[in-house]
């Protein structure tokens, strides 16, 4: 009977080693327990630093558990065992017991340090992307290029979600995780987030990027991000603090473009905010 547990709750900690240890770029199913890679030099590390942390509860849960587990099994009362009485004490015992735990937060503390000094360090960035916070929008600006935008929840999505709009949210491609102008990056490059709110408390987050930072009226906070450049595409996020009655409906998406295509875009973005300004200039005013 004993051994029939021992086995049952070995295969039991095996298949949740196993569930939580599933890759993390699973779209669906036991994958998505975990969190995921991501596409950024942070990313990386922050999921790297996770899973040796991980692995390092699971080792510890494993000792202490099977220990436990051992002393049951082996001084239970059928096979005759007495409780001592009386209270033995160890001066080794307890500093044996005292200093493995403090080595293992060392070898801990280590690495997630140098983790949090890589997050922290925005030098030698190649483009800064001021991000405000609306409710329920965002706003990018491009400084020093003169280019800026807002972006909104997008027009089927914001269809869709109208109450008695009839309209099936099911058919609706990234029911609200799609926006009318996205955020758009260049690939290969350190860029620089300066994020804060105009109205209330928001928070920016993609989770494929492995960063989350709030955005606070009256305060700037500072995030970067380099995605690889082999990993050009859209990433979807959404606003992570609770900002009012459509918090739900202001999501985050980002194109990150190669460097040439984002040359490019920019480029065209500028003309396109000069042919407004010289037509706002050639515009007769009405006294």
């Amino acid at each position: 009977m004993i051994r029939t547990m021992q086995r049952s709750g070995a295969a039991l900690l095996l298949s949740v080693v196993a569930l939580l240890a599933a890759p993390a770029h699973a779209d669906s199913g036991w994958g998505l327990l975990n969190m995921p890679v991501g596409v950024t030099e942070l990313s990386k590390k922050i999921y790297g630093l996770h899973m040796m942390i991980f692995w390092w509860c699971v080792a510890i849960g494993v000792f202490v558990f099977g220990w436990m587990i051992w002393a049951i099994v082996a001084f239970r009362k059928s096979r005759g065992a007495v409780a001592d009485t009386a209270m033995v004490h160890s001066t080794k015992a307890e500093i044996i017991w005292t200093l493995i735990p403090v080595a293992i937060l060392v070898v801990m503390t280590v690495p997630a340090a140098r983790v949090l000094i890589d997050i922290e360090d925005a030098r030698n960035t190649e483009l800064t992307v001021k991000v405000t916070g609306y409710q329920w929008k965002w706003q990018y600006e491009y400084l020093g290029t003169g280019v800026g935008y807002y972006s909104t929840l997008g027009r089927e999505s914001n269809a869709a979600r109208e109450l008695q709009s009839g309209i099936d949210p099911r058919t609706v491609p990234n029911y609200l995780l799609d926006v009318d102008q996205p955020l758009v990056v260049p690939a290969g490059t350190k860029v620089r987030l300066l994020i804060t709110a105009q109205d209330v408390i928001h928070a920016w987050w993609v989770p494929d990027f492995g960063m989350k930072k709030d955005a606070i009226p009256g305060y700037v906070n500072e995030m970067w991000i380099k995605v690889d450049t082999d990993k050009t595409g859209r990433y979807r996020g959404q606003c992570a603090e609770l900002c009012g009655r459509d918090h739900g409906f202001m999501p985050i998406v980002v194109d990150v473009m190669s460097k040439p295509d984002f040359e490019d875009w920019l480029t065209a973005r500028k003309a396109a905010v000069k042919q407004a300004a010289a037509t706002t200039a050639a515009t007769p005013s009405i006294s």
